[in-house]
């Protein structure tokens, strides 16, 4: 008999009796089944199970430092695009994208007289997507200003900045102080006669501020001058030249965004803590309205006929 047929009266016997065909095993002994989720680094990273009790989801989100920017829950209605706008997670995500662009134009740019206007030409037309990279930016920063007075205008008109929201309405006008002040500094930076022209208009008109100014109030009083006050601080001197094209090269690339991002996690946890994005004024939906008819008129027939039992009596 030939090895096939008695392979096959082997089965024909096996199934006969009832039991399953034997199948031949190979050489190697079977792999072990691995699951990825029992090891001691996913178990270090996931310390809850991943059901859907409100236990578990809880503590998943107040255990890990990302889902713990939201809150466990959330108004229903404060999430939808038509009240929100977006405005707020589209500023920061154009934040995200400016820091990475701003971060990879530092590599070509040298804040020098001699060099900064040369070293735009040249990112512009000889490194690889160079332009693209630099109009990124440049885009991004003017779409962030935008956005931030549109999320602003928003909070504004659905009364977001009520109590016990008022002091987080103070942290974002801080921010959008220094979101102007970012596009500002960065308007010197390429040195071309726009900029030029663009911070000598702009710093004086910081001659007139109070106090700080010496062409303000109470300026001259307290011993303000030209070489003194704060347009001087600004520039580093008494015109728009190396100095002010360093000094703005460093409050743009590092001490406005580090304060920027300091505010913008105090916003951040204040957003958390005053109960999340703030929902639109009372309403009922039209399945709530559906639902709560029987129950209003249940109620007023109760009443009615209160009403006149008490009456009849």
């Amino acid at each position: 008999m030939s090895p096939e047929d008695q392979a096959q009266a082997e089965k024909t016997k096996s199934q006969a009796e009832g039991g399953t065909p034997k199948v031949r095993r190979g050489f190697l002994p079977p792999l072990p089944k691995i699951d990825p989720k029992d090891n001691v680094v996913f178990k270090s990273i996931i310390r809850h199970k991943l059901d859907q009790s409100p236990r578990n989801r809880t503590l998943a989100v107040v255990g890990n430092v990302f889902l713990h920017l939201h809150p466990p829950t959330i108004n229903r209605d404060a999430v939808r695009y038509n009240y929100t706008w977006g405005m707020g997670g589209l500023t920061f995500w154009l934040f995200i994208i400016l820091t990475i662009t701003g971060v990879w134009l530092m590599f070509y740019y040298r804040p020098t007289k001699a060099d900064a206007f040369n070293d735009i030409m040249y990112l512009a037309n000889e490194v690889p997507f160079g332009k693209i990279l630099r109009n990124m930016h440049r885009w991004a920063a003017h779409l962030m200003v935008i956005f931030v007075w549109m999320h602003m205008l928003r909070v504004f008109m659905t009364g977001s900045y009520k109590p016990p929201r008022e002091f987080n309405w103070c942290v974002g006008v801080i921010l959008l102080k220094f979101t102007l002040l970012l596009s500002f500094t960065g308007y010197l930076l390429p040195d071309d006669q726009l900029g030029m022209w663009a911070v000598t208009v702009g710093t004086n008109m910081a001659r007139a501020t109070p106090v700080v100014g010496h062409e303000g109030p109470l300026g001259p009083q307290i011993g303000a001058t030209a070489f003194n006050d704060v347009r001087f601080a600004l520039l580093g001197g008494s015109i728009v030249d190396s100095n002010a094209l360093l000094r703005a090269y460093i409050w743009h690339c590092i001490g406005i965004p580090i304060v920027l991002s300091i505010f913008l996690i105090v916003h951040f946890w204040r957003i958390r803590k005053d109960g999340n994005i703030s929902g639109p004024a009372p309403f009922k939906l039209r399945s709530d309205v559906e639902q709560a008819k029987p129950k209003q008129t249940m109620v007023k027939l109760v009443h009615a006929e209160n009403a006149e039992v008490y009456e009849g009596k």
